[in-house]
């Protein structure tokens, strides 16, 4: 599913710059909720792999178009708040998952996640036909500049300017991709390592994803005042404050929910900051190709993370050393994130 994703986000990105954003986001809905209904259909092995892998693709896809059009149809006034809210799908449809996963009774019932999130994007095309604007700012891009969508991948993320904060957008996506997903994958593990039982554990694991559910639209929301930087700045350090306590607080169930929940939130924020600033990195002619770059740059983060975890377990560190060995990485990220913050401005194109 990763790779899948890394390459629907490049592709993704890059034929909404052509094509438009309505019609690639669209197609890659309907990808996804298909594939994901295939996989739980699947009888091999291989047919789960292709069918992951293709999900993947059709998600990569639909995330950066997804970002870019809400960007676009946005006041800018209101974008980052707009955006936070946009992310906050994400960590909302994580409980939602965890939630229909808890509900299964026997082992079969492991489809059922797959049904629910194939078939629900499969009903939303129909809608998202309908009802969906196209971006304000790609059609007019397409009426007065075809060449430009034309233009090669290094010219649109490289040229004019645009090294330095596409290379920062990388590092940031890379590293807090990288802290998040570690997170999602290894908390309920490390936690029951302390001694927490598997139930509360999968509770603690609800409450981050709620936490950034609502950390996600605040911090847009600060993002859209004048005191940007003092936010990135907030965000990131609270942050590693929040991992500090995660590592050190005692094991019980209501302090760990509590602090569960403010991980959640402030990681989240993070995440949220790189999508509201991504789009204002790129004119509209090559928004897609630069969004979609970043995500499929952070979804190598998000595979390294996973894999950073099990390599600490397995040389003998605890779960409380992996977790603070994720502060200097998010302090890197949010020093990245902050010098990032020069090259954005708010475009209304």
């Amino acid at each position: 599913t990763t790779f899948g994703l890394m390459l629907g986000a490049v592709f993704g990105g890059r034929l909404s710059d052509r094509f438009g954003r309505k019609r690639v986001l669209i197609a890659s809905v309907a990808v996804f909720g298909l594939l994901s209904v295939l996989t739980a259909l699947s009888t091999t092995v291989d047919h789960l792999l292709i069918a992951r892998f293709l999900t993947g693709v059709g998600l990569g896809g639909a995330l950066p178009n997804l970002i870019a059009l809400v960007a676009e149809n946005t006041p800018a006034r209101h974008r980052n708040l707009v955006v936070g809210m946009l992310y906050a799908g994400l960590p909302a449809g994580g409980a939602l998952a965890a939630l229909t996963s808890l509900a299964g009774a026997h082992p079969e019932s492991w489809t059922a996640v797959f049904y629910v999130g194939g078939l629900a994007p499969l009903a939303l095309t129909i809608p998202l036909i309908l009802f969906l604007p196209e971006s304000r700012a790609i059609e007019r891009v397409q009426r007065s500049d075809t060449a430009t969508a034309r233009q090669g991948f290094a010219t649109a993320l490289f040229s004019e300017g645009r090294l330095a904060p596409t290379l920062l957008l990388w590092v940031g996506f890379f590293l807090a991709l990288l802290t998040m997903y570690l997170l999602l994958n290894w908390l309920p593990s490390l936690l029951i390592e302390r001694g927490l039982a598997r139930g509360d554990a999968s509770w603690v694991q609800m409450a981050f994803n709620v936490g950034g559910v609502i950390a996600s639209i605040a911090t847009g929301k600060l993002m859209d005042g004048s005191r940007r930087g003092l936010t990135i700045i907030a965000t990131f350090s609270a942050t590693v404050v929040a991992l500090a306590a995660l590592s050190s607080v005692p094991t019980v169930f209501a302090l760990l929910l509590l602090v569960g929940a403010a991980v959640g939130a402030t990681v989240s924020g993070t995440q949220t900051i790189l999508y509201a600033m991504a789009p204002s990195a790129y004119p509209a002619r090559v928004r897609g190709t630069g969004v979609g770059s970043a995500v499929s740059v952070g979804r190598l983060g998000s595979a390294a993370g996973p894999i950073l975890a099990a390599v600490l377990l397995g040389s003998g560190q605890s779960g409380t050393q992996v977790i603070l060995t994720l502060a200097p990485i998010i302090l890197v990220a949010g020093v990245v994130t902050l010098v990032l913050m020069k090259y954005t401005v708010a475009r209304d194109e």
